[in-house]
């Protein structure tokens, strides 16, 4: 299969004299317009939003099935806009994405993210105790992401043509999430932090603070006000702390 950058990735304030990249990978249901504004708040970076099948412009692909083969694909697909020194930053779904596509440039000896950024999701060497959702009829499986996540958007809920869309883009990557089995490998060389909300009901800080077995170099957790979504009220504070941990990362890789 021929892999085209463009398809898998979209840069909504390209940046010609970028000394840097980050790639940011969605979380479950989402995809890249969910980054349409973190270019703006982050100089010297071009943001390279991650566009993942079944979904935005790749609604005919298949849908994602297992997050191992995902970060082969991803791998294959980004290698040639890995060209600058660059970093991974992933949210829920897009943390373990952004993690296993980390150790997948490391299976095959190629560069790593110069950091790591993981939010709303606990170290993966935990054991996952919450019950699994993607198989609940519809009614079921609405109402239980909504109680768990406050997943679905208003304007989603409200259109029925864009939740019967919706629906199994968001099963098929819980799926892939709840099947998701654990390698146990050395931790990675590259820094990591870890984000999250201080009342997230699926992400404990003790949580966050796990993903310290995962690095040679943890920088610790970030705890901001709010849940699983801390991310959308509390952008501009999220982004000004990512932009304090890139710039010891600039420091790290001379730029």
């Amino acid at each position: 299969m021929t892999f085209n950058p463009e398809q898998w990735t979209v840069t909504f304030q390209p940046q010609p004299n970028a000394k840097f990249r980050l790639f940011c990978f969605p979380y479950a249901g989402a995809g890249a317009a969910v980054y349409r504004t973190w270019g703006t708040a982050l100089p010297q970076v071009e943001v390279s939003a991650i566009r993942l099948p079944g979904r935005e412009t790749r609604l005919r692909e298949k849908l994602i099935t297992d997050l191992k083969e995902l970060a082969v694909s991803l791998v294959d697909a980004l290698l040639p806009q890995m060209n600058l020194p660059f970093a991974f930053w992933g949210h829920s779904m897009g943390s373990m994405v952004a993690f296993e596509t980390a150790r997948e440039l490391r299976r095959r000896g190629h560069a790593l993210p110069a950091h790591l950024f993981v939010s709303a999701w606990s170290g993966p060497q935990l054991e996952r105790t919450l019950p699994p959702l993607s198989g609940l009829p519809t009614d079921q499986f609405i109402e239980a992401i909504q109680a768990r996540y406050s997943g679905i958007p208003a304007a989603v809920l409200a259109e029925p043509d864009l939740l019967a869309m919706f629906i199994p883009i968001l099963r098929s990557d819980l799926s892939a999430m709840e099947h998701y089995e654990y390698d146990d490998e050395p931790p990675l060389s590259c820094s990591l932090s870890a984000f999250g909300g201080d009342h997230d009901p699926t992400t404990s800080v003790s949580g966050l603070a796990a993903w310290s077995e995962q690095s040679a170099d943890f920088w610790g957790t970030r705890v901001f006000p709010g849940g699983h979504f801390y991310l959308q009220s509390q952008q501009p504070v999220v982004l000004r702390r990512v932009s304090n941990d890139l710039e010891k990362v600039f420091q790290a890789v001379g730029i």
